[in-house]
């Protein structure tokens, strides 16, 4: 049995997002008897323990803590510090665990937030196997710059890795352009929710969750189910509701910093009321919510991949997306309906056509699930990870 060290800046049942999810899914299809995983992550709430098992996950979490913390608290002094102080607290907690386990590899989650630790810790841990994954979905430009205090270190965070994984060919681009070297450089993506491509709810518990919302027979819900930050162009979606009918609404499923902003402007525009801020929701609960919708909306500003989108597309749903950053490797007018970034206007006319023309819904609808169902499933995830890197890792040493 090999032992692996993970570093992530969140983990469960807090925080989850796409990332959290992908070591989830992955190390959920490995079993325990070929590798043992640990992970050093950030607690913030004072509840929950600093030390526990998840799935196949041994969890030690560290940093500064409150009760039951808000996602307002999580952005304000002290809990605000945690990011900077993991970047340097992480690496000494994973040296310290390695005294006990002696970890055959450490396994960071995206350069920006756990690359530094990485390297801190190769420093006293040189043979120490490496592999980083690039989960980003920020534009690179602005990563790198907001990285420029470290540098040095940043850049050690991709050359000393063994194997970068990345979820799309767009952030495997950007690991060329920081050094890596082709043959270190594995495209493995996301996949999608696994209770999108094989529903368990019941029509009953559907029926429920209509009911909650009041949801009549002539309403369409558009659907997100992404965080509420600046990333997503969710305030496009919501300029678009102007020029619709009004049996037209949308569920935000999510929450994030821009929630009270979109709230303010749902007021503005005079559509409060088709607007429906459903906020976190578990996310072996997210697909009740789509399976209820009628449209995906997400015209985001940039994605390193879109584990969101994969997800309506095993829910059948129709998507209306841009084609910024990884999403151009699926998103395209076989799959989709393609818009610009900052164009409210298409997406009214995105979302008039789909509603007007049902054949050509169901003809690209099938289109996509089949596209993910073939390509973006976490047991081919999983036996890539396994098969592709972890294993080579082994054969390296």
């Amino acid at each position: 049995m090999k032992r692996i060290l993970i570093f992530s800046l969140a983990y469960y049942p807090n925080n989850v997002s796409g990332a959290e999810a992908a070591i989830k899914e992955i190390t959920d299809r490995i079993s325990p008897d070929d590798i043992e995983f640990h992970m050093v992550t950030l607690r913030y709430n004072s509840k929950l323990a600093t030390e526990e098992k998840i799935g196949n996950v041994f969890v030690h979490r560290i940093g500064l803590v409150k009760p039951n913390p808000t996602f307002e608290d999580l952005g304000k002094i002290p809990l605000d510090l945690n990011k900077p102080i993991y970047q340097f607290l992480s690496p000494v907690k994973g040296l310290m665990l390695n005294r006990k386990y002696k970890f055959d590899a450490i396994w960071s989650m995206m350069a920006h937030s756990a690359g530094v630790p990485a390297v801190i810790f190769k420093i006293f841990s040189p043979k120490t196997k490496y592999v980083l994954t690039l989960q980003e979905g920020d534009p690179t430009d602005y990563i790198e710059k907001k990285m420029k205090p470290l540098s040095g270190i940043f850049k050690k965070a991709f050359l000393k890795a063994d194997f970068v994984q990345a979820i799309s060919k767009h952030l495997g681009d950007w690991a060329k352009r920081r050094g890596v070297k082709d043959e270190k450089i594995k495209i493995i993506p996301n996949g999608a929710n696994p209770r999108a491509l094989f529903p368990v709810s019941t029509e009953s518990e559907l029926n429920e969750l209509k009911k909650k919302f009041d949801k009549k027979e002539n309403e369409i819900y558009l659907v997100n189910t992404a965080r509420l930050v600046h990333q997503k162009g969710t305030e496009n979606t919501l300029r678009a509701m102007v020029n619709l009918p009004d049996n037209i609404k949308f569920l935000l499923v999510g929450d994030g910093p821009e929630e009270k902003m979109l709230k303010n402007l749902a007021k503005e525009l005079n559509i409060e009321n088709r607007v429906i801020f459903v906020g976190r929701v578990d996310r072996t609960e997210v697909s009740k919510y789509r399976q209820i919708s009628d449209i995906f909306v997400c015209p985001s500003r940039s994605e390193g991949l879109g584990n969101a989108f994969l997800s309506a597309m095993a829910s059948r749903l129709p998507v209306i997306a841009t084609q910024e950053g990884g999403l151009a490797e699926f998103i395209s007018d076989e799959t989709a309906w393609v818009v610009e970034k900052d164009k409210p206007e298409q997406i009214t006319q995105a979302i008039k056509d789909i509603l007007a023309n049902p054949e050509k819904v169901n003809k690209i609808t099938a289109t996509s699930h089949n596209m993910v169902t073939n390509k973006y499933n976490w047991d081919l995830v999983a036996e890539n990870m396994q098969k592709n890197i972890f294993e080579k890792l082994w054969k390296q040493a």
